[in-house]
């Protein structure tokens, strides 16, 4: 269409994402599964380090750290000897723990993933009209 030298294109629709209601369960688990599981990572290296250091056992504060992390070093319990020399104490065994309970949490959040995937968000449409001035081509 052209008058007085202008032309209107036809309105272009273009489809873009519009923010939608997403369900929470997987992400909000995955989340708490990760908050979990790094608490008692970085509980476990905690111990690693005061048992290096030969930290005093029967501090309130070693003596919690020491009850919380046991009961998650259990079934690694005498798995690989761990060095001591003069009340120091390297738990090699706390290690592997650590590395074993980082994948653990690894696939648990892949497996919550895998059965609640995030949906696509959904599409509105939007209509854009231009309009511009067409030069005559000498």
């Amino acid at each position: 269409m052209s008058n007085d030298g202008r032309t209107t294109d036809h309105p272009k629709i273009q489809r873009i994402p519009r923010p939608g209601r997403r369900p929470l369960f997987p992400f909000k688990a995955t989340q708490i599964i990760l908050l979990f599981f790094s608490v008692l990572e970085g509980l476990i290296a905690l111990r690693i380090l005061l048992k290096l250091i030969g930290a005093n056992p029967l501090s309130p504060v070693v003596s919690l750290i020491y009850g919380i992390t046991t009961l998650f070093l259990v079934p690694f319990a005498g798995l690989i000897r761990s060095p001591a020399t003069d009340g120091m104490v390297l738990e090699i065994s706390s290690m592997f723990a650590i590395v074993v309970y980082a994948l653990t949490a690894l696939m648990v959040e892949k497996i919550i993933t895998l059965f609640f995937p995030r949906p696509r968000s959904p599409v509105s449409n939007v209509s854009e009209t231009t309009t511009g001035e067409q030069h005559p081509s000498p």
